[in-house]
């Protein structure tokens, strides 16, 4: 018989991965307490289990709620970033990636009419239409591919000109090798400032699910930093379809980071790009093998499943 997980308030479908993972492995009910009510429709999964009370921050790296750290027995961070005060106190637990899944069935199973009564209608029509916009999670089996085909885009960012510069090298290595069918680039912004990236954009705009289908298409994946130094919801979704990962350094903490040249392929500048595309095309085995590990550690990490036995064996610890 599971044992029973009480969800303290409504997270929003930044956690859908965890709520889902929790549902796997226990028994899950919307138990509300007003202490936490301010906290609904917010990137926060707040839970008791066997007394104790865990929370899970699916936030940009902005800081630790110290409201919610004093409240709770553990306090899990997607993005726990290293060197950072507020990330090293005690209670402050890293998480594996995990990405923004479709549980529209479980969300109004488990919430039901409250959605009305504590969300304002137009948070609860947002929620509704993203999580229908997002893929339903399935762990996929032996996905792997190669091909000459790339695929990649994403939006600028205003504060994270790094960021948009690995990526658009990224773009233009892909684009200036003959070898590589390349599709995607920046999608172009509203406001019309694209940052000097005009060659690098993209003219089509892909849907959350159009998007997770090319993706996993692609020969190589590019897994880069998000705002703020954060764990791209791209990276999960790259391993589950058993992508060949090309990686910077971490900035957050992982409770078990996966191994260059085994499990990723990790660089630490973009002039590397060409390097990596002529090796993978020179040598399969190494795109196959660094492919399978990242699906290995995905399988064995990552599932909505093995993050939630990792999150309710470390608040129990």
């Amino acid at each position: 018989m599971k044992e029973s997980i009480d969800l303290l308030a409504i997270p929003n479908f930044y956690s859908s991965y965890y709520v889902l993972g929790l549902s796997k492995v226990g028994e899950l009910r919307y138990r509300p307490e007003k202490q936490f009510q301010k906290f609904n429709n917010r990137g926060f999964v707040i839970f008791r289990y066997k007394g104790k009370i865990g929370v899970i921050d699916n936030h940009d790296p902005v800081g630790v709620d110290q409201e919610l750290y004093q409240a709770c027995d553990a306090f899990f961070a997607t993005n726990k970033l290293l060197n950072h005060t507020e990330y090293s106190q005690p209670k402050v637990k890293p998480l594996f990636p995990h990405y923004p899944v479709n549980i529209l069935s479980l969300y109004f199973r488990l919430f039901g009419v409250s959605l009305l009564t504590q969300l304002k209608p137009r948070d609860l029509a947002r929620e509704i239409y993203v999580l229908r916009s997002r893929p339903v999670y399935a762990k996929k089996g032996d996905d792997y591919h190669y091909s000459d085909y790339v695929f990649f885009s994403g939006s600028t960012w205003k504060k994270e000109a790094w960021a948009n510069q690995i990526r658009a090298e990224f773009i233009r290595a892909c684009k200036a090798d003959p070898r590589i069918r390349f599709e995607g680039g920046f999608i172009p912004r509203s406001d019309g400032n694209n940052f000097g990236f005009d060659q690098e954009l993209n003219k089509e705009k892909y849907s959350p699910k159009r998007f997770s289908e090319l993706s996993a298409q692609s020969l190589l994946s590019l897994n880069n930093p998000a705002v703020l130094g954060a764990v791209s919801w791209r990276l999960a979704e790259y391993w589950n379809s058993s992508s060949f990962v090309i990686s910077f350094p971490f900035a957050t903490d992982l409770p078990r980071f996966p191994i260059p040249g085994e499990e990723i392929h990790q660089i630490k500048d973009s002039s590397e790009y060409s390097e990596i595309i002529n090796r993978v095309l020179d040598h399969p085995e190494y795109h196959e093998k660094i492919a399978r590990g990242g699906k290995r550690f995905f399988d064995t990490y990552c599932t909505p499943e093995s993050q939630a036995k990792y999150i309710l064996a470390e608040l129990n610890h």
